[in-house]
């Protein structure tokens, strides 16, 4: 699970602390939110791979960020609240909540419940390595090679391939890239999509004009198209 980033959204600060402590201590990479306007910033700014959201915020809910979340990306939700009424849990699922856990809990507990749902949804990634062509992207170094020759690239490059990658050989939607390789709330334009698909060509493939494996879907997105 290296390098899997989680945004915690929790306005009890020291819980927050002592959670972003426990998992850097695991190799993941957190960032906290003590407001639903924090949390919209920290998500315009980058992508995240999990989210564990309070319900009860100072200027918001959990499910609010949850339900405006879901408008535009698939990330997974650990909704971590002292509200455990049946109807806030159901409420939380039915809104697109991946799990629910009641505080107060072990972070024993919650360790488990954020590994369960990082390999649901990413693999177990100690060998997800993808290759086509010349080209092998290993996923847990972070690495790019083609030809045996290390390709250098920027940290939004290896995210826009390595998602093209898992995705391999289904065409994904502009959008659904933006949002998912950018952040949900960056608002960043088209154009720079366009910029980072021509920069993968132009280092991946053979005769960028003519791409073999990254292909452009017509009126919709992109999609890497490969056997491997």
């Amino acid at each position: 699970m290296k390098n899997k980033r989680i945004l915690i959204v929790d306005d009890e600060k020291d819980l927050a602390l002592i959670i972003a402590e426990m998992l850097e201590g695991c190799g993941f990479a957190a960032d906290i939110a003590e407001s639903a306007e924090q949390a919209y910033d920290r998500l315009a700014d980058k992508s995240y791979h999990l989210v564990i959201l309070d319900i009860n915020l100072p200027d918001s809910t959990g499910f609010e960020i949850c339900k405006e979340l879901r408008r535009l990306s698939q990330v997974p939700v650990i909704f971590a609240s002292a509200r455990t009424a049946e109807n806030d849990r159901i409420k939380g699922f039915d809104i697109g909540g991946d799990d629910f856990l009641q505080k107060p809990y072990s972070m024993k507990e919650l360790l488990s419940r954020v590994n369960a749902l990082m390999r649901r949804a990413y693999g177990n990634g100690e060998d997800e390595v993808f290759t086509f062509g010349d080209v092998k992207v290993d996923a847990v170094g972070r690495t790019v090679t083609k030809g045996g020759e290390t390709v250098k690239m920027a940290q939004r490059e290896f995210d826009l391939l390595l998602y093209l990658c898992r995705n391999k050989n289904t065409a994904v939607a502009k959008d659904t890239l933006l949002n998912e390789v950018w952040g949900a709330f960056s608002g960043v334009e088209p154009s720079s999509l366009t910029v980072h698909i021509r920069w993968l060509r132009e280092k991946l493939e053979d005769d960028p004009s003519d791409p073999q494996y990254i292909k452009t879907v017509w009126k919709l997105g992109y999609m890497l198209e490969c056997d491997g």
